[in-house]
């Protein structure tokens, strides 16, 4: 027994360390309260991380969404299968900025809101953290999208491998409550440079790519389902600027006469995208007075 109090007294002294270290750690993340909203965001501060409701989502619908008939129509069809517990696929919005991809998301959600469908939005900076936060989700009756807007990848990260993961690569097969949707102007995420097709050989008649690129495609194809955007046509766009105005409470006779004050825009902008279309239609409201409605 002579040694007994010398190991108490350590003993005691492993503990006092470790509550003061205890203490320098972060708070438990909260538990995310499910029924506070329908959209939510992963937020990281101070070592922390949880997920944030969004109270106040986008309140965009697929109505307010013209001149991409097709794209509406294969997102939805795979959302609807989706919240009815069959088979979907994971999905890449691709192709021109300002076309839709990320408000068609928005819209999805607010459309199958109703039937459980949730929406967390992931940066792509916290990617590394999805494996965590499919955990969370993983046995919720709730149907949820991870979405990824305007992601790409540059030359030296890796955040992409755990978007891999999570898509289709880990032993754990990944929960059927959850898919990934990403928007991104460019379909194969990451930069592919000339100098990757020098590492090509040749065998007899058959190219065999080299490894760096077929590291960088198949990011791509693990998404079951690509769909593109594409310019709009000067109709096209005029179509949707009308649509915005008629939305803000803008009077036929002003909307007849905007059509070249609307083109003028475009030009300066440089696009005829629908984001530009919103941007000049909530200009010319404004100007009206009194104001119609709200700003969205």
């Amino acid at each position: 027994m002579p040694n007994s109090l010398p190991l108490d007294r350590l003993l005691a002294r492993v503990e006092a360390v470790l509550g003061r270290f205890e203490a320098t750690l972060p708070p438990a993340p909260p538990l995310p309260d499910w029924d506070a909203a329908i959209a939510f965001r992963w937020r990281k501060n101070q070592g922390r991380s949880w997920l944030q409701a969004i109270r106040h989502p986008h309140p965009i619908r697929l109505a307010d969404l013209n001149n991409i008939d097709d794209q509406k129509e294969r997102i939805t069809a795979n959302t609807r299968q989706f919240v009815a517990g069959q088979p979907a696929n994971n999905v890449l919005l691709t192709g021109s900025r300002g076309s839709g991809k990320s408000s068609l998301v928005k819209a999805v959600l607010n459309e199958y809101s109703a039937k459980g469908l949730r929406l967390i939005e992931v940066d792509k900076e916290d990617l590394t953290d999805l494996a965590d936060i499919v955990d969370l989700l993983e046995g919720r009756p709730e149907r949820f999208i991870i979405f990824c807007d305007d992601l790409s990848f540059e030359a030296g990260e890796t955040a992409y491998k755990a978007l891999k993961s999570v898509l289709d690569g880990s032993v754990a097969a990944p929960p059927e409550n959850v898919l990934i949707y990403a928007t991104s102007n460019r379909r194969h995420l990451m930069p592919e440079y000339f100098a990757e097709n020098l590492d090509t050989t040749r065998v007899d008649d058959e190219i065999h790519p080299g490894e760096a690129i077929e590291e960088k495609i198949s990011l791509s194809e693990r998404f079951g389902l690509w769909i593109s955007f594409y310019p709009f046509s000067q109709d096209d766009y005029l179509n949707i600027v009308n649509h915005w105005l008629r939305y803000l409470g803008v009077s036929e006779k002003v909307i007849a006469a905007s059509e070249r004050d609307a083109l003028n825009w475009a030009l300066g902008r440089g696009s005829r995208s629908g984001r530009v279309a919103w941007q000049f239609a909530r200009d010319l409201a404004g100007q009206q007075k009194p104001a119609r409605k709200s700003a969205k």
